[in-house]
């Protein structure tokens, strides 16, 4: 029997080994992807249709691989629904799919293609990243058979999965990832029957994978980083950008920094659907990123890495619970942000320090204006309660946004321009959580990297004037252990709401949003 000390120090050796092989820095890209989708049918196309639209979207993928394995890149992300785009049902969506194994199976399919019968897509994809030496990855759907003895088989005998795969520079598949979190409408798909969490071990750090609407949930998101130590995310994404708090750029940006990774999010490029916003982001800061509402061009982003970034520890209530309230004496107001109903202080000053409070959350604010215009309305809003609308989840907000007219009925509406310049703004909250993810967003929708910080006890500060106009400086909050605090009441208002977003908001099948 091997002893207790020896298997330690086999662990400990094994590490040392893998550490002095390692590298300190890689070079990441991702790629927004303009995709061409296929003719919206009830009818299912044959295989060899359904082959051609992809191959037709693989051509543009494999021209962004190529560019990036020739700028040094050593991992390139390509988008959620990259491959095949939307616009399917579970019967139309069929042709498009293979069966993807384990990948405890070693296998690489650009040498040995019919080991799991006929594979295309699989074996051109392990082709792309073996003749580039390049670690890729890519979303496509995964079929696997099931029969009566599985009580929850589906009637036509198969599960379907929206998976994302990815190849080291060997063409290996050394990963698979089954999307939990599907989207409202994603009824093409199966939910896993358990979370799965999914990582995958390279010289320049480890990596987790996770997709679009898994970031707004622990499992698998948080799990990766809090249990599995990982120190990059890559993010395969079909994302509607949604404001103010939820714009592509914006929250995965935040997302980083709140979770202390390097986030690596490759978007659709589709802005009739208001789909745009790729980056790669470090988790002090973003190092490139990507917006583009008016071509309808790809985009190829890259940029070095630390391996093994430096994670912060924040207290993000230690600040806004130390201080008294502010009192302004202006009067509250509701107003209402993505469905969700906020409590908030007009900021009729040029400076000032307000303080808003909703449930037991409340929001502090210092800031100065470098003009008070009489044309732009700001507000300081606070929301502690469950977003029931295209999912359910549990939120504690705490933001300062330009409203969308003069008139105060207006805050908390979409607002994408600003005029109104900052000199400096310091947020906080009485936050009941650990999970808070910082966000600043300036006019056109443009991000401010190096211009804020996140101090350890929980303020969100400017380090110098932003370098344009405001629209949202926001903490993010997410209540996890309150997600399943839904009672029958709200369970109808969810129903309702999810309606209304259905008429209102332009979906396609695999939206974040």
């Amino acid at each position: 029997m091997i002893t207790s000390q020896l298997l330690a120090y086999v662990a400990v050796s094994v590490l040392c080994i893998f550490r002095v092989s390692s590298r300190d820095t890689f070079i990441a890209a991702v790629y927004e992807h303009a995709v061409i989708l296929p003719n919206a049918t009830l009818i299912p196309v044959s295989h060899e249709v359904a082959l051609a639209l992809m191959n037709q979207n693989l051509d543009l993928l494999e021209a962004a691989v190529t560019s990036a394995a020739n700028q040094g890149a050593d991992i390139i992300v390509t988008p959620e629904d990259g491959i095949y785009g939307w616009n399917f049902n579970r019967e139309t969506i069929y042709p498009y799919l293979e069966d993807i194994p384990d990948p405890e199976v070693n296998w690489i399919p650009c040498i040995n293609p019919r080991r799991f019968g006929y594979t295309p897509v699989q074996e051109r994809l392990s082709c792309l990243a073996k003749n580039n030496s390049i670690y890729l990855v890519a979303n496509i759907g995964d079929k696997k058979p099931c029969n009566a003895s599985d009580s929850q088989c589906p009637p036509d005998g198969h599960y379907q999965y929206n998976t994302d795969v990815v190849f080291d520079s060997q063409g290996k598949l050394v990963a698979r990832y089954h999307k939990h979190n599907l989207f409202m409408n994603e009824n093409q798909f199966n939910v896993p029957k358990k979370p799965e969490v999914v990582t995958f071990d390279t010289v320049f750090g480890r990596f987790g994978i996770f997709t679009c609407f898994d970031i707004l949930f622990y499992d698998p998101a948080v799990t990766l980083v809090k249990d599995f130590h990982v120190d990059t995310i890559v993010f395969p994404t079909a994302w509607m950008n949604v404001l103010p708090h939820l714009s592509a750029i914006q929250f995965h940006s935040a997302w980083a920094m709140g979770m202390g990774v390097n986030f690596l999010a490759s978007n659709i490029h589709h802005p009739s659907n208001r789909m745009t916003g790729s980056g790669i982001y470090a988790p002090v800061s973003p190092r490139v990123f990507h917006y583009d509402m008016k071509t309808k061009k790809g985009k190829l982003l890259l940029s070095k890495l630390d391996s093994y970034p430096h994670r912060p520890v924040v207290n993000w209530t230690s600040y806004a619970s130390s201080i008294k309230g502010f009192s302004t004496g202006n009067q509250e107001f509701k107003g209402t942000a993505f469905f969700d109903e906020f409590t908030f202080l007009e900021l009729t000053r040029v400076t000032g320090n307000y303080t808003v409070c909703q449930k037991k959350l409340c929001c502090h604010l210092s800031y100065k204006m470098s003009e008070k215009r009489t044309d732009e309305v700001y507000a300081l809003g606070a929301f502690d309660g469950l977003h029931i609308v295209e999912g359910t989840y549990y939120l504690q907000i705490c933001t300062l946004l330009k409203c969308k007219t003069a008139h105060l009925n207006s805050c908390g509406s979409a607002v994408e321009t600003a005029s109104t310049w900052f000199d400096m703004f310091s947020l906080s909250g009485t936050f009941g959580t650990q999970y808070v993810f910082p966000e600043v967003l300036l006019s056109e929708n443009q991000l401010a990297p190096g211009e804020f910080q996140v101090s350890s006890d929980g303020r969100l500060f400017s380090v110098k004037p932003p370098s344009g106009p405001l629209l949202t400086v926001t903490l993010f909050g997410r209540v996890y252990e309150k997600d399943q605090t839904l009672n029958a009441s709200s369970d109808l208002q969810a129903q309702t709401l999810g309606i209304m977003l259905l008429v209102i908001i332009p979906i396609v099948c695999s939206l974040s949003w």
